[in-house]
């Protein structure tokens, strides 16, 4: 969420320098845990340079739980955008939208980011919903986001819709507009003239996008536990949340996810499959989606959370790629799937 690079996926100085039909999930049932995978997970960790939440379950819930710090906690930057797509593909599933419908983006809700506001620089822009969802989920586009996130009813209905499916541990309370404008103090108007108006006078902002936070990193709002977000992978995977024709097509977009490449993929065998969503602001680096075991071994729920960093973003990186290998090595390789 930085804005482009910081806005990126959601900071902001190089941003702009540059279905419903199911049941609400029952209570999850309690299942064994690996003392050792976890150990080695809050180890791989410590190299984040900060805070670090895991929760990682086979997709069909045989065998044990990975969870380290799982249900603390922490701020989602971009990885909300997942909860803001399953909000449109339900309204889609009950006909209150389309995919091929076109929706206008007007000039007062561009905010810096990878592509609308970078390339798309004259007046009248209209997307179809699927290209707004696919320019949200595989570029971290902000301006799709906030245009989708209307579209869905808004921070409030999509967090309704998250406890309509027993997803009690992820909130959200602003679109990235409106996150980004408090994370770096800009007030009302343009956001990305606001930015660099503020940032000449206060030129500390444009470090403020990879620098932790205080009041930032303790805000409940726009939080997720990794639990929650694992959870609500499950269930959009699994197909309890959506219909068979919205699912397939959710996580066709995930899996064509081009941000952060040395993340969960990073240390992952070549040619494994991975639908993911990545997150970026201030001291926090994310990455959630679900990999998929080679032969019938299955596929992993993974939500890998990381807040309070100050340490270089190579580093960050680094510990959410081995986390995600050694997760990954044992559910295949270690863990019974009973």
């Amino acid at each position: 969420m930085s804005m482009k690079k910081p806005f990126s996926a959601f900071a902001l100085p190089a941003l702009l320098l540059s279905a419903a039909w199911a049941a609400p999930a029952a209570a999850q049932p309690e299942t064994p845990r690996v003392p050792a995978i976890e150990q080695q997970v809050t180890r791989l960790g410590q190299g984040s340079g900060g805070v670090v939440g895991v929760a990682a379950w086979r997709l069909d819930g045989k065998g044990p739980r990975v969870l380290v710090n799982a249900d603390q906690a922490f701020p989602m930057a971009s990885t909300f955008k997942v909860a803001v797509a399953a909000k449109i593909f339900d309204r889609v599933d009950k006909g209150e939208l389309r995919l091929e419908q076109m929706l206008d983006v007007p000039s007062d809700m561009i905010v810096p980011s990878e592509v609308i506001a970078d390339r798309l620089i004259h007046p009248g822009i209209s997307l179809s919903i699927y290209n707004l969802l696919e320019l949200m989920l595989t570029q971290s586009d902000n301006t799709a986001t906030d245009v989708l996130t209307k579209a869905a009813g808004g921070p409030a209905v999509v967090t309704a819709w998250l406890r309509g499916q027993g997803v009690t541990g992820q909130r959200v309370d602003r679109d990235t507009a409106g996150l980004l404008r408090e994370f770096y103090g800009v007030g009302p108007g343009p956001l990305g003239e606001r930015f660099a108006a503020a940032a000449k006078t206060n030129p500390a902002l444009l470090g403020k996008s990879s620098q932790p936070d205080a009041v930032f990193d303790e805000d409940p709002r726009d939080t997720s536990t990794p639990t929650a977000m694992a959870t609500l992978l499950t269930r959009i995977f699994s197909g309890k949340a959506l219909s068979a024709q919205s699912t397939k097509a959710l996580i066709g977009i995930m899996e064509r996810c081009r941000t952060g490449g040395a993340r969960l993929r990073g240390k992952l065998p070549p040619g494994t499959v991975v639908a993911n969503k990545t997150g970026t602001i201030g001291g926090t680096v994310n990455d959630t989606g679900v990999i998929t075991l080679p032969g019938d071994a299955g596929q992993i729920a993974i939500a890998v959370y990381v807040k309070k960093s100050a340490a270089p973003m190579a580093d960050r990186e680094r510990a959410i790629a081995e986390i995600a290998r050694s997760v990954h090595d044992f559910y295949l390789f270690s863990a019974p799937a009973k």
